[in-house]
């Protein structure tokens, strides 16, 4: 029995050629498409039909898109975040939907450390400071000095911990879920409330899901109650903060300013006021570059897909 599979992952899409030859000999038909940052609903719809399995990235899985596939059994979606797929309507169809878990775990909280490295000892902007001809110090901190507040004590928020108490930083932290003594026993970090966080932090590090309780969660009045001058790092989804608010925050100078490696809109628009502000780094999207880590995720996501599909794979 042949299986129609739409491959639509931006990181699988460049290599797909090194599996085909091992999906086809399981009966996998590949329908490769052609994807940028993440397909819309509009170009999902025409692409589905007949399909009976996705690997996919952030693509716009909507109730509309998911009733057009018919024949589709699992959505093996490459990554972690599953926020795009309108998982309720999946289970009404009877679609099983997957992730990979944990994949990115060391690169994202390597990420975060380096945006705290950055801003604590102004190293961008010293760089830049020389390359225009200056000569001026930069006013810096030792990381042991700061307060890193930590939003989201999933596995990468407790790699943020790890990293940050490894460097005598005090740590505080909010989950949705009761933080485990062993989470405090080994990082030193203190559960505290949101606003306590918001308060106390010099450096506030996004980790948690996007999901119906987090979606702008930092909002106009959260981001009002962070410490004057403190940094916020969003590493985990754009739709966690309030753009809009977070852009006023920083014109206004209440805030240090901002690390970003995600956005409301990707790509970020190039008339986005963020592009042009000094005390802003951005990055696409790319906190969890590594490829050993995409190589797991390649066969992670296939090993899901086929699973799912009801197929062997003697390979493994």
């Amino acid at each position: 029995m042949s299986h129609r599979v739409l491959v639509s992952a931006p990181y699988l899409v460049p290599v797909v050629d090194r599996y085909r030859e091992r999906l086809e000999r399981l009966g996998i038909a590949l329908q490769v498409a052609a994807v940028g940052e993440r397909l819309e609903e509009h170009e999902l719809l025409p692409l589905v039909p007949g399909v009976d399995g996705v690997i996919c990235g952030d693509d716009r899985f909507t109730d509309r898109v998911l009733r057009a596939a018919t024949r589709l059994k699992v959505i093996s979606k490459w990554g972690t975040g599953t926020d795009s797929i309108d998982r309720q309507a999946a289970e009404r169809l009877g679609i099983l939907v997957c992730n990979t878990p944990g994949a990115f775990t060391d690169p994202v909280a390597d990420s975060v450390m380096g945006y705290l490295l950055c801003f604590a000892r102004r190293i961008p902007w010293s760089a830049q400071t020389l390359r225009t001809g200056g000569w001026q110090k930069q006013p810096s901190i030792a990381l042991r000095e700061g307060t890193l507040g930590i939003i989201g004590v999933g596995a990468i928020g407790r790699a943020v911990a790890r990293r940050a108490a490894a460097f005598g930083m005090t740590v505080l932290g909010v989950d949705i879920r009761p933080v485990s003594p062993e989470v405090v026993a080994e990082t030193g970090l203190v559960p505290v409330a949101l606003d306590d966080l918001l308060g106390r932090s010099d450096f506030v590090s996004v980790n948690c899901d996007l999901n119906p309780t987090s979606r702008r969660l930092l909002d106009a009045s959260r981001l009002a109650r962070m410490k004057a001058g403190a940094v916020l790092i969003n590493t985990a989804r754009g739709g966690i903060v309030d753009e809009r608010a977070l852009i006023a925050g920083l014109e206004a100078g209440r805030l240090g300013g901002a690390a970003l490696d995600v956005f409301e809109i990707e790509p970020l628009p190039a008339d986005s006021p963020l592009r042009r502000m000094d005390n802003v780094l951005l990055a696409a999207h790319n906190a969890n570059s590594s490829p050993a880590a995409w190589t797991f995720v390649h066969e992670r996501t296939i090993r899901n897909l086929l699973d799912g599909l009801g197929v062997a794979d003697l390979a493994r």
